[in-house]
């Protein structure tokens, strides 16, 4: 094992340990994301949901199902964690919000745990940056004032980088107000990932 692989090896393990947050969790702790040395394509979401929290497995879900489908990946590649990191701004469950979907990701999460992961992963070829709260925090002040703006902006962003909205069915109407999305930066986002995770 190299010293890089064993020093991830590390950090991923204090991550699924963590309980920082477990006063605030309804399911409590659970830890889930994915990452290697050696990932090309690093996937930054927002958080959790129930059936993720049930299952342990990042994007099991329909989300994850129309993200692969967004992605042009199976769940064969897309669960290579060899090839691609999965980290969520949140890595547990946060709960239900009153107002309708799930809490935002807990704001102690990523910056304890990215800064001390993502440098770990050298070989990244592409980030995916999955709905507002991942844009803010890897964007910064590059974001655009909403995600709407952000992910039509995404041109401004590669090679590195491409924003995406979240692929929920409760933004089936945003993309089909937005046919661009699928016309323009599908097949670029498809692309991308091929030339990312080529030998």
């Amino acid at each position: 094992m190299t010293r890089s692989c064993a020093a991830l090896d590390k950090v991923v393990a204090e991550a699924r340990a963590c309980s920082l947050c477990a006063a605030h969790l309804p399911l409590g702790p659970r830890p889930i994301l994915q990452a290697s040395v050696t990932a090309r394509l690093l996937i930054v979401g927002q958080a959790p949901g129930t059936r993720v929290h049930a299952s342990g497995i990042p994007w099991n879900d329909p989300s994850g199902d129309r993200l692969r489908d967004w992605t042009g990946l199976d769940p064969a590649r897309f669960y290579d964690a060899g090839r691609v990191a999965i980290m969520p701004m949140g890595f547990c469950y946060p709960g239900r919000d009153p107002r309708g979907g799930d809490r935002p990701p807990r704001p102690e999460c990523a910056p304890l745990w990215h800064p001390r992961l993502r440098p770990l992963m050298s070989d990244l070829r592409l980030t995916l940056l999955v709905g507002r709260h991942a844009q803010g925090f890897y964007l910064g002040a590059r974001a655009k004032p909403t995600v709407d703006a952000t992910v039509a902006a995404w041109r401004d962003y590669l090679p590195d980088c491409l924003p995406l909205p979240h692929p929920s069915w409760r933004n089936t109407g945003w993309l089909k107000r937005n046919p661009w999305f699928a016309a323009e930066l599908l097949p670029v986002l498809r692309d991308r990932v091929v030339v990312a995770l080529a030998d």
